[in-house]
């Protein structure tokens, strides 16, 4: 299966499942779920690396901490692109986020080989 949408199908499951754990996050249905994923991936692709370039200061002076900032504002425009989901504020999208970064580290070993070295003789 190709790569993106094995990922486009596990941020879906991720992304409703933390739709149900949180009050401030509504995804309606799987098909929403799906639409929300590939905001994220178009958003991701195309708005993120612009806004660190353009945020690049802030980010050093906050060791990084900046980037969490925009992967909530990222979220925060996906919620403006699809019609089936809806986040309540900043700090629910900064939740949200933080939380889909965990659940997707934790489900890639299960859908993704991993490659070994091979130490060396």
């Amino acid at each position: 299966m190709n790569k993106f949408f094995l990922n486009l199908i596990i941020t879906s499951f991720a992304a409703l499942l933390i739709s149900y754990l949180l009050p401030g996050v509504v995804i309606d249905g799987f098909l929403n779920a799906i639409l929300v994923a590939l905001a994220l991936a178009l958003l991701n692709q195309f708005v993120r690396p612009l806004l660190i370039l353009f945020t690049i200061p802030a980010t050093i002076l906050t060791l990084g901490l900046f980037l969490l900032v925009i992967n909530a504002v990222i979220i925060l425009l996906a919620d403006w692109m699809v019609l089936g989901f809806s986040v309540r504020n900043f700090w629910w999208a900064l939740i949200f986020s933080f939380l889909l970064t965990l659940i997707k580290s934790l489900l890639n070993p299960f859908f993704y080989e991993t490659k070994q070295r091979n130490p060396p003789e």
